[in-house]
């Protein structure tokens, strides 16, 4: 693949890794993802903006094979998808410096042992000029390292940013083309990278509101050459309230607490509240984090196991706990065999998220008539709840 012209002197020379399954070894990319860095040919200064995961460095340098000198390297983001390739690219240019900010710069010499003597640490604001281009530096702490910023060049008006706005996606598009698709694929991104951090990204969309951005460069994905789809999107995800949804993650044994997940569902939907059902052993666990964006309200089914809660539904409960996401309620239903505290168990490990806890309904053995019953008060009770939060009709 060789550079993409994005506009005048601004190139794409990143590469797309359509093979790639697993992020972290937790997060599942069932449709690829790219790593973007960009080029930047000013009329004085020649610019880098990020590298590429190392085990791609190979198209980084073949896009880069007619390019004899960059002065500058900068630095968005430690995280080794795109700074992994940085010791090499200072091989192959060893007069560059590498720009960036304090914290960064020195995770970049504890993770990569680069030397601390590469560097020009930028402070928040500050503008690096290329000659009839510049660059300016705005900090983003916490999208979604504590280190993050973003790069506007204000002659393109192009906004660089990263991981923020991006998305998990091989695509041969430069562009955005197919934009539900995408659309869809950077919520899944949200959800699973960005969401604990809603809270500062608040400050950050306020903070860039400032400038006038015609092009969005992510570091992942194809670029937004309509940068109101994804900040309007990011808006609602960050900013919206929380949707008339129940999510309900569960696990069965021996069809218990299917039985009973099945009569809540329904019943649920009976009274207007919408529902996302999630099979956990067999769940693509990124189309849960997408679907707690939205949610109000999330129900764990989860049966006993030697007096404590299944694992997969622990590591669910977990997963909502670390996302952090908008849930105003949660509930447990399940069933046991002779005894424990599953439903204490699981209501006590959303404790960062902080939900109203409706009461439970936990049954021993196969539900019976009033165990049905229960459920269909425990689906008034959300629907209830959910009308009286100004979420439902």
């Amino acid at each position: 693949m060789n550079p993409r012209k994005i506009t005048d002197n601004v190139f794409s020379v990143g590469a797309v890794d359509w093979d790639r399954r697993l992020f972290d070894s937790l997060i599942p990319l069932p449709d690829g993802t790219s790593y973007n860095s960009y080029l930047i040919k000013g009329s004085e200064k020649t610019a880098l903006l990020d590298t590429v995961d190392p085990a791609m460095k190979e198209t980084l340098f073949e896009n880069l094979s007619d390019i004899k000198h960059i002065d500058y390297l900068v630095a968005h983001h430690a995280e080794q998808d795109h700074s992994g390739s940085i010791p090499f690219v200072l091989e192959k240019f060893p007069g560059i410096t590498i720009v960036t900010n304090q914290k960064c710069r020195d995770m970049l010499v504890d993770h990569l042992h680069v030397p601390a003597d590469k560097f020009r640490v930028v402070a928040d604001g500050e503008t690096l000029s290329l000659g009839d281009r510049s660059l300016q530096f705005i900090f983003t702490p916490w999208v979604h390292w504590p280190e993050t910023m973003v790069s506007y060049c204000a002659r393109d008006k192009i906004l660089f940013t990263c991981d923020f706005f991006g998305s998990h996606l091989a695509t041969a598009d430069l562009f955005v083309a197919h934009e539900a698709q995408v659309v869809e694929a950077a919520k899944r991104y949200y959800a699973e990278i960005m969401m604990p951090f809603r809270i500062p990204i608040q400050g950050h969309l306020t903070k860039l509101k400032a400038y006038d951005i015609r092009t969005i460069a992510p570091s992942h994905g194809p670029i937004w050459n309509k940068p109101s789809l994804i900040v309007d999107a990011y808006a609602d995800w960050v900013l919206g309230k929380p949707k008339n949804v129940a999510v309900i993650p569960f696990v069965t044994m021996h069809d218990s607490t299917r039985r009973m997940v099945r009569r809540l569902a329904g019943a649920l939907i009976d009274r207007g509240v919408t529902v996302e059902e999630f099979d956990l052993p067999v769940t693509d666990l990124g189309k849960l984090a997408m679907s707690l964006v939205d949610a109000a309200t999330v129900v764990v089914g989860c049966p006993t196991v030697h007096g404590g809660a299944h694992p997969a539904a622990v590591y669910a409960a977990y997963l909502a706990n670390a996302l952090r996401p908008k849930l105003k309620f949660a509930s447990v239903i399940g069933s046991y065999g002779w005894g424990g505290k599953m439903a204490e168990q699981v209501a006590g490990m959303l404790s960062t998220v902080k939900p109203e806890i409706i009461q439970p309904v936990v049954v021993k053995g196969l539900p019976r008539e009033a165990d049905y019953r229960a459920l269909d008060a425990l689906a008034d009770a959300i629907a209830l709840k959910h009308r009286e939060a100004g979420i439902a009709p």
